[in-house]
């Protein structure tokens, strides 16, 4: 049976439907692509804020400078973990509206035992970094794409979506509040933004809640596998579970998906492999995508950038955005679906992602039965002990992109004001 849209089966619960999904988004099906025009996004969103800065200099010295909280770790020795800041944002819908924006010193949450993130697993939630300049300035990268994946997420899960300009407004105030917690130029860490959205009302029966709370934590942060781009990784192929379902949830970031992925990551990481690759789970023949990571396969001898087009895989924003580099660099991009032993054909793999960036992957092996691995199928891309350099190439110029140092000729950074 066809499910109706998700506007009349919330009307079925709440009256006031009308301001709960956001009238800047729009769709066909549940799994079309969400569009939105990001450049008139920022522009409108912050226009206040840009004509009050007259210059570089001024606007900097009004937000204060990155790279001046006192840390127990020195900046260039950051890894990817919870680090305290100096403060949270939060917003809270009820009664059929978005609240105020309020700035918290308080980790901790008071939740109702009923809510339905508890019971129903009603919780999304987005990743996205800030960045130091060299003159100081401090700049998101590609918020705009966030709030849309986070707004696709909450239609998924029947959860108020947060507006546009809400949402960017949010970013700039709690980056501004925590500027001292962005890493400084040179350092290589970025500040970590983590946007979470969940139910916060008490429900027992199945149904959505009447209450949700947004939370926007951030933490400077290193590289997530430490050494970043040092050497190649080697991955394993999940054979004994799926990431997700056809028609389910894998293509929005809900924090289900996640849990599900725990128990065969830590069996990975358990035998030596620190990351892990899913297949479809319908075939098991397709590759789909890395843990927490989009897959990419370069095919220099035909100057291929391959990524899997799948339902079940989450829009990488990094994948997104490196697409868009490596046309610029004369590749062909193509998505599409990636038979397993087409990995045979290419000699680099990236693993790509807003926490990885990009994490090249030297190996990935899917094993036997056998215990003294015999029957193991080992697919390798290029050395395992250095970087190629297509995958050097595009890590160069999206940091490079993110730290200021190429021009943004895409409109990808957001300045924080």
């Amino acid at each position: 049976m066809r499910l109706s849209s998700t506007a009349f089966i919330f009307s079925t619960f709440i009256s006031t439907t009308t301001s709960f999904l956001s009238p800047s988004l729009t769709h066909n099906t549940a799994r079309s692509r969400f569009s939105l025009s990001p450049r008139n996004v920022l522009a409108d969103d912050l226009s206040a804020s840009s004509t009050e800065a007259s210059s570089s200099a001024s606007s900097t010295s009004s937000v204060g400078k990155p790279g001046t909280a006192v840390l127990d770790t020195p900046w260039e020795e950051l890894g990817f973990e919870f680090r305290p800041t100096k403060s949270n944002l939060r917003i809270t819908y009820k009664d059929g509206e978005w609240g105020e924006m309020e700035l918290c010193e308080d980790p901790y949450i008071s939740l109702h035992m009923g809510a339905t993130a508890l019971h129903y697993g009603q919780a999304c939630f987005e990743g996205l970094k800030a960045f130091a300049h060299k003159d100081d300035s401090v700049h998101v990268f590609r918020p705009d794409q966030n709030a849309i994946r986070l707004q696709s997420s909450c239609e998924r899960t029947l959860m108020p979506t947060l507006p546009h300009d809400l949402f960017l407004k949010a970013v700039n105030k709690v980056v501004k509040d925590n500027i001292g917690y962005v890493p400084p130029y040179g350092s290589g860490g970025a500040l970590y933004l983590r946007p979470l959205l969940f139910g916060s009302g008490p429900r027992i029966g199945l149904q959505p809640a009447d209450e949700y709370t947004f939370v926007l934590m951030v933490i400077p942060v290193g590289d997530y596998y430490k050494g970043g781009l040092n050497k190649p990784v080697n991955g394993v192929i999940i054979t004994d579970y799926d990431r997700a379902a056809p028609r389910g949830v894998g293509n929005v970031k809900v924090a289900g998906n996640y849990a599900a992925d725990m128990l065969p990551n830590m069996l990975s990481k358990g035998k030596g492999y620190p990351i892990s690759l899913y297949l479809d789970a319908a075939t098991q023949g397709l590759v789909e995508e890395f843990s927490t990571s989009n897959f990419v396969g370069i095919d220099s001898e035909k100057s291929l950038y391959v990524t899997p087009k799948s339902g079940s895989v989450l829009p990488s924003i990094t994948n997104k955005s490196l697409m868009t580099i490596a046309k610029d660099e004369g590749l062909t991009v193509e998505e599409r679906d990636i038979p397993i032993g087409e990995m045979e054909s290419f000699d680099e793999v990236l693993a790509v992602g807003t926490a990885v960036v990009v994490t090249p992957v030297g190996s990935v092996t899917m094993l036997g039965e056998e215990d003294d691995g015999s029957g193991d199928k080992k697919y390798e891309f290029g050395s395992s002990e250095e970087v190629g350099p297509v995958t050097r190439k595009l890590y160069d110029r999206v940091r490079a992109i993110q730290f200021g140092e190429e021009e943004d000729k895409y409109g990808w950074n957001f300045k924080i004001e």
